[in-house]
């Protein structure tokens, strides 16, 4: 790679790595200290800010899986100068033939393994650039690094923006989609083989092939979390959708028997390996907690798009990039992009959304009996709170762990009559070190409030509450709870099953459960996205709505306490899958959603004794997934994501006005409460793990105090 590898170092390092924190600018430098310097002839001149509150730790299974289903929050991640560093764990070398299958004399193309995964690395790598910098061919430092003992592994540092980085694992790919094979990610995983070995890209740094025994390789995934120290950890889907007709393959071991999914099998087990080594990981000491987000992979190409077109053109051009549409020349013999990919991106069907497996919820946010407002999210795999410090104050409390360990995606909070909170949850139950703990299922977890501690509510420990799904693996595919109190003070959870129905459990005062049951469908092959909410309106009755690919989907109790029943068909239009639910002081609903492909967010009403009918509709912002809704008296409130990442709001009376300007980057779902004086309280989570939150000025104004971290510090007035 002439021009391309000035020199080669070995960056070691002993007892667990570089912790990043207070000194995470001088690691940094340290990794790669000619970065100070005047960058050669090439080198763009625009160098990203150093930002060392966050850091980003991408975990993907081949070179361009990030650029599809991560896009646009990897791109904002690393414009935003923290660290961002992604590892790869396979080169992806398919059959090694750098072209399309359907190509002209395709098969008489040699097969180049080594070359063609260099080629994937070089337009990834430039992608990367060209995110950060604006320049594809700016240049990169191409180095060794020894994460785990005895094991090297190529680390690639962008000059110009030295605080991202590209870590390349090179473990041979499964080379089939579905297919079972013992020389995988899967077997590795399943225990079909004991050992994954590697494939040397051309020109790679790397000395010699390895071979990575399951334990080694969760061991080097947690010595990247202990070196870089990650405020957000991004993961392909762990959890994806199974094809509706199951594809069997001849002569495949019992141990790699499973039932085949609309994704890679690399993606899905990529996403295995990196919460086993989060879960290691949170159980040792590091710096600051970590939030973790899983990304919907292939699975996307059978989902209304939920990004607009102008972010859809945006995020192809990376794609483009990678898949050297422009045919230029980066220097390197071996190729300078994946041409399997090339220039048909926008096409694939794959480029078009952006993804959370966990959809979040608008209600992780709840009054106290002082009331004073308690927010609930997830760090370190367990549930933090948030107390407001006096009643309507804005000032927060630093988050104090309640609850765990090992939830994902998200936590819903409810409160009781009584003022008493609940929280809901999933737990991933991994499987264990030895052939004979090969247990691997997600369940449904509660917890009640026992009382308080030192200003902070405080729970008793998580009650399973199961899975509507009997057999562990098809409970893997099991949603996100969502849950609602009725008046007579039964709880009722529900939840996306196998089959894309919804399942439910009720408890009176949120114990002593029934056994899961699944809600009549309101016609033949239902089949919802994941992202159904449930609400109890002003008389108690629970509504739930879920869409499916064409409409959204009601039921809706007859009575308090009453089983939810399929109402009148809603005709609402398509919707890209979440959406919120808010009860109207009249009696009515109100939901919140998404159009496809505008990105826009549409309100919908259904008063008490009448029909679904949409009733405004935004100005697009160019976000996706969940929208934030409260209804306070006859003002409601939405909040959202624009095309940075940053939260908008909207408020009016009767419905939303125009969004206000300025905002702040979060990740996850605005949650929605009300104060103590009646004011709308938003609060988001932001990428540093703090919370901010912003407040209507009065009960029912139409402009928001500043957002401001829990720590008090202001960032900046929301205008009216």
């Amino acid at each position: 790679m002439p021009g391309h590898i000035p020199r080669r170092r070995v960056l070691q390092v002993a007892g667990g790595g570089i912790v990043v924190g207070a000194g995470a600018v001088g690691a940094w430098q340290w990794l790669a200290p000619e970065a100070k310097q005047a960058g050669p002839k090439g080198a763009s001149a625009r160098n990203a800010k150093v930002a060392t509150s966050e850091s980003f730790v991408h975990v993907i299974a081949h070179p361009d899986d990030s650029l599809y289903f991560m896009n646009p929050e990897l791109e904002q991640s690393i414009r935003s100068g923290a660290p961002s560093v992604t590892v790869c764990l396979t080169g992806g070398e398919s059959d090694g033939r750098n072209e399309l299958s359907n190509a002209r004399d395709y098969r008489k193309l040699p097969e180049r393994r080594p070359e063609f995964v260099r080629a994937r690395l070089n337009g990834f790598r430039e992608a990367t650039a060209r995110m950060a910098t604006g320049d594809s061919l700016s240049p990169w430092e191409v180095e060794t690094l020894t994460l785990l003992p005895g094991f090297e592994v190529e680390v690639q540092t962008l000059r110009a923006a030295p605080q991202v980085q590209l870590i390349f694992l090179e473990l041979i790919e499964a080379r089939t989609l579905r297919n079972p094979r013992k020389e995988s990610l899967r077997g590795l995983w399943l225990g079909a083989v004991p050992k994954l070995t590697t494939l040397r890209p051309a020109a790679t740094p790397v000395g010699r092939t390895f071979r990575y025994g399951r334990q080694e390789l969760i061991d080097t995934l947690v010595a990247v979390f202990e070196r870089y120290q990650p405020t957000v950890v991004r993961t392909l889907d762990p959890n994806p959708t199974h094809e509706p007709k199951q594809r069997h393959f001849p002569n495949t071991p019992p141990v790699l028997e499973g039932i085949s999914k609309y994704d890679h099998q690399d993606h899905t087990t990529s996403a295995f390996f990196a919460q086993a080594a989060l879960a290691e990981y949170w159980g040792r000491k590091h710096s600051r907690p970590t939030a973790v987000e899983s990304y919907i992979g292939y699975e996307v190409s059978q989902l209304p798009s939920n990004l607009d077109r102008a972010t859809t053109d945006h995020k192809v051009k990376f794609l483009d990039t990678y898949g050297w549409a422009d045919g230029k020349d980066c220097g390197d013999s071996s190729g300078c992009g994946d041409r399997k990919v090339g220039a048909r991106s926008k096409a694939v069907r794959w480029s078009n959304n952006c993804r959370h497996r966990a959809t979040g919820t608008t209600r992780w946010v709840q009054q106290l009996p002082d009331k004073r407002l308690a927010a609930f999210a997830l760090l370190d795999g367990a549930a933090q709170c948030w107390t407001e410090t006096r009643p309507g104050s804005g000032a927060w409390s630093s988050a104090a762990p309640v609850a765990g360990p090992m939830l994902e995606g998200q936590v819903q909070a409810v409160r009781h009559a009584d003022g008493t909170l609940q929280l809901f949850s999933v737990r991933t139950v991994l499987p264990g070190k030895e052939k004979e703990d090969r247990t691997h299922r997600r369940e449904v977890v509660t917890t009640r409030q026992t009382g308080m501690s030192s200003g902070t509510p405080a729970f008793g420990s998580w009650e399973p509450l199961g899975s509507p799904e009997t057999e562990d693996r098809r409970s893997m595919e099991m949603g996100y709870p969502v849950a609602a109190v009725g008046k007579d003070g039964t709880v009722h959870v529900f939840v996306r099953t196998f089959d894309g129905g919804v399942a439910f459990r009720a408890g009176a005062g949120g114990k002593d459960w029934t056994e899961w049951e699944t809600l009549p469908s309101p016609g033949p092959e239902l089949k919802i996205i994941d992202g159904l909410d449930a609400a109890a309106d002003e008389q108690g009755r629970i509504h739930v709505l879920a869409a499916d690919t064409r409409t959204v989907h009601h039921w809706v109790s007859q009575e308090p306490g009453g089983t939810p029943q399929p109402a009148e068909p809603t005709r609402l239009p398509t919707c890209t899958g979440p959406v919120s639910l808010a009860p109207l002081p009249s009696g009515g609903m109100r939901v919140a959603m998404r159009q496809p492909d505008t990105s826009r967010v549409i309100v919908a009403d259904r008063p008490e004794n009448g029909s679904w009918k949409v009733s405004a509709q935004c100005e697009p912002l160019g976000g996706y997934e969940r929208v934030g809704i409260a209804q306070a008296g006859n003002t409601t409130v939405l909040a959202d994501r624009d095309n940075k990442g940053r939260v908008r709001l909207a408020a009016g009376s009767g419905r939303p006005g125009s969004w206000q300007d300025q905002g702040i980057t979060y990740r996850g779902t605005p949650g929605t409460a009300q104060d103590a004086e009646g004011r709308v309280v938003i609060v988001v989570l932001g990428m540093d793990g703090k919370l901010s939150s912003a407040r209507q000025r009065g009960a029912g104004a139409g402009s928001f105090t500043a957002w401001a971290s829990h720590d008090g510090k202001t960032q900046g007035d929301v205008a009216s």
